[in-house]
């Protein structure tokens, strides 16, 4: 079972732990404060020993049953201001008592009392203690004629409970911070390797800059060729899309490069580097201090880097920070670009790299309701290869796989990149075009054949062989019907009313010229 960190920043083991060494000292103490007081005190103030004997039980008992409290109980807070007030007025009537020769002791006791309130809790317990124990002290020994050394001793150990207890919140508050860091860390890394969406893994990088780094602008650029591409680029205080620059002399290109991690914590010192140069991406207010740290994985080279528009904004253990973020993030991204690639190959046909049957099917039903929604028109076209079974007993199947894929090259040279193309089965192909009317279609399939008329392949002797024709067949969508698979048998049954009527022809609606 893990422990649960509450707000001071320590587990409820650690609490145990850091206020054991302290009850322990204050009973040693106490039992010291009533040796020392009763050897010192005349024997005729019985008065003053008993107050002595009871203020020391009552402190030796309640550490005790202070710190056996924190063993089981559930809001430990309440409790620390409760010892902090018995405490006060335990130490406060001691004050009236306590000989002189002894005072320090007294002192002592108030910082081994305050220190474990200020663990435990905030200031405000730990600065009661020490304000109402020196306040009466004080008053009590107003009228008291003492050396001046001993009030400048009591005023030196009260700025040194005061420098402690301070001493004692900036290690809690680094403490917390740093638990902050690696919760988001942790978070962030279980988060992330479980997506195999790229935008989730941005998103996931967007939330994780936010909580952990205090940055003015951070960016995320993926290096491609020249040019350093931002996927996430955020500047005071607005994302910034489709973002690029030349990578050439910038830090990040030195980071890439050297694939070192880069911390320039004021730059407004000039910076000894090879073949960098300063420039403003995004807003024009000089970023004062930055620092970029590599990404690099089998199919990701990129930088991350972050920046402030004051200098010094950043320490090592944020470049440190940085740095955990960015190896987490380029694995992730590998797996997202690995996933992609795998995807794609799924869905695209090994030769001619255009959409299997299924998946082309799966995509014209999503552009049909989408060109539904949009009151727009689709065109189916079916193709196939004239005399392809004998073309290939002629010519070998090399030539004729080389057909498939010069015939798949002309038809993306035709279409738009919102269109889609899929192998039907064999050499029989299918081309989808939303907001394309069959007049617009007819137009398409022309071009598609008068470029393939034109188009000659060579074999192994380098002599040019020619291509076979095409034939086509074309229907449209919602005009000539709704249904899907009746739009692809439409189109299927003219394609070979065009074989029929001699090959190396178009059929398309009977409207239609």
């Amino acid at each position: 079972m893990k422990n649960k960190v509450n707000r001071s920043g320590f587990t409820p083991q650690e609490n145990l732990i850091s206020i054991l060494p302290s009850t322990l000292v204050g009973i040693s103490m106490l039992f010291a404060t009533i040796a020392s007081a009763l050897l010192n005190f005349p024997p005729e103030d019985p008065n003053h020993k008993i107050v002595i004997i009871i203020c020391g039980i009552v402190g030796i008992l309640h550490l005790a049953f202070y710190y056996f409290i924190f063993t089981v109980a559930f809001n430990k807070s309440r409790y620390v201001w409760i010892n902090a007030i018995i405490a006060a007025l335990t130490l406060s009537t001691l004050t009236y008592f306590i000989p002189q020769e002894v005072s320090s002791l007294l002192y002592i006791l108030v910082f081994i009392s305050a220190l474990p309130a200020s663990l435990l809790s905030n200031r405000g317990p730990a600065y009661f203690l020490i304000f109402s124990v020196t306040s009466f002290h004080f008053l009590a020994h107003l009228n008291i004629q003492q050396p001046s050394y001993q009030w400048i001793t009591h005023f030196g150990f009260t700025i040194t409970a005061f420098i402690g207890i301070e001493t004692v919140q900036q290690l809690k508050s680094i403490s917390a911070q740093h638990i902050n860091r690696l919760e988001i860390i942790n978070e962030f890394s279980k988060q992330i390797v479980s997506t195999l969406d790229t935008k989730r893994v941005f998103s996931l990088l967007t939330n994780a800059f936010q909580g952990a780094l205090e940055a003015d602008s951070y960016y995320v650029g993926i290096i491609e060729g020249d040019q350093l591409r931002l996927e996430l680029f955020y500047d005071d205080g607005e994302f910034i899309q489709n973002a690029q620059v030349n990578k050439k002399g910038t830090l990040s290109n030195w980071v890439s490069t050297h694939q070192q991690a880069l911390f320039l914590p004021d730059l407004r010192q000039r910076i000894e580097l090879d073949d960098v140069e300063i420039i403003t991406i995004g807003n024009d207010t000089p970023t004062l201090s930055w620092m970029g740290v590599p990404m690099h994985s089998a199919h990701v080279d990129g930088v991350m880097a972050i920046s402030s528009y004051r200098p010094n904004a950043f320490d090592r253990s944020d470049l440190e920070l940085l740095s955990n973020i960015a190896q987490r993030a380029a694995l992730a991204l590998d797996n997202t670009y690995h996933h992609a690639i795998v995807q794609k190959q799924a869905r695209l046909d090994s030769l001619t790299e255009v959409f299997t049957h299924g998946y082309f099917i799966q995509t014209l039903r999503e552009q049909a309701e989408t060109c539904k929604a949009q009151n727009q028109p689709l065109s189916l076209i079916m193709l196939d290869i004239d005399y392809f079974k004998q073309y290939n007993d002629t010519f070998g199947h090399l030539i004729g796989d080389e057909v498939l894929i010069s015939l798949c090259d002309v038809i993306r040279r035709h279409i738009k990149n919102t269109d889609a193309v899929g192998r039907w089965g064999g050499e029989e192909f299918c081309v989808a075009l939303p907001n394309t009317d069959a007049q617009q279609a007819l137009q398409v399939a022309r071009r598609i054949r008068e470029t393939m008329s034109t188009l000659k392949v060579r074999n192994a002797e380098q002599m040019t062989i020619p291509i076979p024709t095409v034939s086509q067949g074309i229907a449209t969508f919602p005009v000539e019907t709704e249904d899907i698979t009746k739009l692809i048998d439409t189109a299927d049954k003219r394609l070979y009313m065009a074989k029929e009527r001699g090959r190396d022809q178009i059929e398309s609606a009977p409207a239609l010229p």
